[in-house]
């Protein structure tokens, strides 16, 4: 269907597996949502994308040689995987040494004057906390300072790391989706930002707690983007719902009621990428909140927003469009291990504290992990 997914030709390596499965498509869209009764969508039959089977890993074979085996060639040993603590240093790396070589000057002994302070507030906005956040943790740094009489600059760095860590801890809330049968995740975000993909690794997650998922390929406006969640549910395991309609809030009424029928933990609707200037666009998206609210009138018990880490402070004017819109409950931050703009976590604390359910260090599946406070200021520091 689009260029995008379509098999090279003559790859060097056969392709993988989900690749070559084609979605499913829904006979017809289906009637507005207003006027369709929620005991007929449930009980019609949807229309799924059923997730390939995983791919048998074939064995290798080992070519017979007729000259005797003389020596023996030692197999090369695998790395031994990183644990989470140490992915998120290194994804943060880039903030840190942005953060860090500003901070190892004023850290390293000598008394705590007005020039001090006024060398902090530059590399804290340099770390792209944004002037609010800045201005808190400089101030509140001024107090812890005094309050305990601390005189040497090396003694600073403590007192800023509580300070950082008392700014952004309410933002530590982790998701919990035990509240309803189906629990309705609804996920928006700008175009580029990473949403499908961190869709997919949603899944993966609530997989990895027990819990049965379906997707919504909610967004009908990119292009090749329901064809990108199929391959995410495939390699996953999870049922897509999907349709050739260009109709968002179909799809996802389809699916929260395939979800009800089929008895499923979780389900995940996506939703066309939008930018907050895009008033209309906007428009559609609460229309999808709505239509999820006749579906289940509890629905969507999550609204998260997926945000690049690179835009650095934008992401806080994105936070204030969608939130406004939408009333959002969650933030998932992606990409922070490509940039230097991970003290953005800062500023969307002092100026929109909407809690940030995940943040993501990598590309692989397993690498958008819950946000927690101590862990990511440690990263930041060490």
């Amino acid at each position: 269907m689009f260029s995008f997914f379509r098999k090279k030709d003559a790859p060097a390596t056969p392709a993988p597996a989900t690749a070559d499965v084609a979605p499913v498509h829904a006979p017809s869209p289906i009637e507005p949502p207003v006027a369709t009764p929620v005991e007929a969508a449930a009980s019609a039959p949807a229309a799924v994308v059923a997730p390939a089977a995983p791919a048998d890993v074939a064995a290798t074979a080992v070519a017979a040689t007729s000259a005797p085996v003389t020596d023996v060639i030692a197999e090369p040993q695998a790395k031994p995987a990183l644990s989470w603590t140490e992915r998120l240093k290194a994804g943060l790396a880039k903030t840190r040494d942005k953060l860090g070589k500003g901070l190892a000057g004023l850290f390293g002994g000598g008394q705590i004057d007005e020039d001090l302070y006024e060398e902090l507030e530059t590399v804290l906005l340099t770390a792209d906390m944004g002037v609010d956040a800045t201005q808190h943790l400089l101030k509140d740094v001024r107090e812890r300072v005094s309050l305990r009489g601390l005189k040497d600059s090396a003694e600073l760095k403590g007192a800023l790391k509580e300070s950082l860590k008392d700014l952004i801890s309410p933002l530590q809330l982790p998701l919990d989706v035990s509240g309803h049968k189906p629990f309705i995740l609804m996920v928006a975000g700008v175009n580029g930002a990473g949403k499908t993909t961190s869709i997919g690794k949603l899944a993966k997650y609530f997989q990895s707690q027990g819990k049965s998922v379906l997707l919504a390929a909610g967004d009908t406006f990119r292009a090749a983007a329901r064809e990108q969640l199929v391959v995410w549910g495939q390699r996953n395991g999870v049922q897509v719902i999907a349709q050739d309609s260009g109709d968002a809030a179909a799809v996802a009424f389809d699916a929260v009621n395939a979800a009800k029928a089929r008895g499923i933990d979780v389900i995940i609707v996506d939703t066309a990428g939008r930018l907050p200037t895009q008033l209309h666009l906007m428009d559609e998206i609460r229309k999808v909140k709505r239509v999820v609210q006749k579906a289940d009138e509890t629905g969507p018990h999550e609204v998260l927003l997926v945000l690049d880490a690179n835009t650095g402070q934008n992401a806080i004017n994105q936070v204030k469009a969608f939130d406004d819109a939408l009333g959002l409950t969650g933030l998932v931050l992606t990409k922070l291990d490509g940039t230097a703009k991970g003290g953005v976590i800062a500023g969307i604390a002092k100026q929109r504290p909407v809690p940030l359910r995940f943040i993501g260090v990598g590309e692989g599946i397993d690498d958008l992990r819950p946000f927690d406070t101590a862990a990511y200021v440690d990263a930041l520091f060490e």
